[in-house]
């Protein structure tokens, strides 16, 4: 039976969503504040334009996307799920883990599924190289870095640790699987004063992994690179690089041999990865979700261990004062 979901909030990033959910051919209705807006979205795909209230009471509607501020996350996705729904929603996934384990428990007490948008979780060049590592390709892990950097979008209701770095934070915990025993943040607050501008997260791990992420929107060029260091090779993935070239094996080592600092370099191999939209293989993936196909891959419990991160970062940072 054909799926109907509803995506909340037409806007910036919103757009995207309404369009994939339209090309799967599932996009049931559209809701958004400015009614103009969604009233040319539902125009546009010939389907409804909804106020969120009449979403919920839609029998008709089998999933909620929520794109909405990051303050408005926890409470309109659990009037979603007490509604029946199955919910995505996008990151960070809620403000904090205490909303978090809120929107878990009603998933849970109402038999919903929670999804949250952590994007490269479903782009094919990370899953490839996730494969990698977890085949041994590159030996033991030792150091992995991120680094989101661009010249905005400035954002006022969050910071950009909470803006930029969900999706770094979340890649790092599924290469190390695990979560960081030391979370340490450094930050420039440049064009208000209580908002970070420009940051660097930095996390150490049981298994010995050190882990840093850099993320700006003040910085002069764009740059979303992830660097993955073992002890017999290098993964680089360069989301700003052509598809042929984005995933890239430096087969270099790097070991101690009698306290001595043995390296080895080697050629760069590109790895080809079959290209796909990780926009529409995330859409998808909900699809499959709220047609009982699948289990969430970016559940509640994924998304509160990246908040987990992001608070311990936010506390690190007033420690520090």
């Amino acid at each position: 039976m054909k799926k109907n979901i509803a995506v909340v909030g037409c806007g910036h990033w919103g757009k995207n969503l309404v369009r994939n959910f339209a090309e799967l051919g599932v996009l049931g209705a559209v809701c958004d504040p400015n009614k103009e807006l969604a009233e040319s979205y539902a125009n546009q795909y010939q389907v409804n334009s909804l106020s969120f209230d009449d979403v919920l009471s839609t029998s008709n509607i089998d999933g909620v996307v929520l794109a909405v501020p990051a303050p408005l996350h926890a409470e309109m996705a659990i009037a979603a799920m007490k509604s029946g729904n199955h919910v995505y929603v996008e990151k960070p996934l809620a403000m904090n883990a205490a909303e978090a384990r809120d929107m878990i428990q009603v998933a849970e007490q109402n038999n919903s599924q929670l999804m949250v948008g952590h994007l490269l979780q479903y782009h094919p060049v990370f899953r490839k190289l996730l494969h990698h590592v977890n085949a041994g390709q590159v030996g033991a892990l030792s150091y992995i870095y991120s680094n989101r950097l661009s010249f905005g979008k400035v954002r006022t209701e969050e910071d950009v640790i909470w803006s930029f770095a969900p999706h770094d934070i979340s890649m790092i915990l599924s290469l190390t699987n695990q979560e960081p025993i030391a979370v340490r943040a450094e930050t420039a607050n440049i064009l208000h004063p209580n908002i970070a501008d420009t940051a660097t997260i930095h996390m150490g791990f049981s298994s010995g992994v050190k882990a840093h992420v850099a993320v700006s929107w003040l910085h002069p060029f764009k740059e979303q690179k992830l660097v993955v260091v073992g002890n017999e090779g290098m993964l680089v993935f360069d989301d700003t690089k052509s598809w042929d070239q984005k995933l890239a094996l430096y087969p270099h080592s790097a070991k101690t041999i009698e306290s001595q600092p043995v390296l080895k370099k080697a050629d760069v191999e590109f790895i080809k990865v079959p290209e796909y939209e990780p926009l529409r293989a995330e859409c998808a993936h909900f699809v499959s979700v709220v047609s009982g196909e699948e289990k969430p891959l970016t559940d509640g419990y994924e998304g509160l261990r990246v908040l987990n991160v992001l608070s311990a970062a936010t506390e690190s940072l007033r420690l520090s004062e």
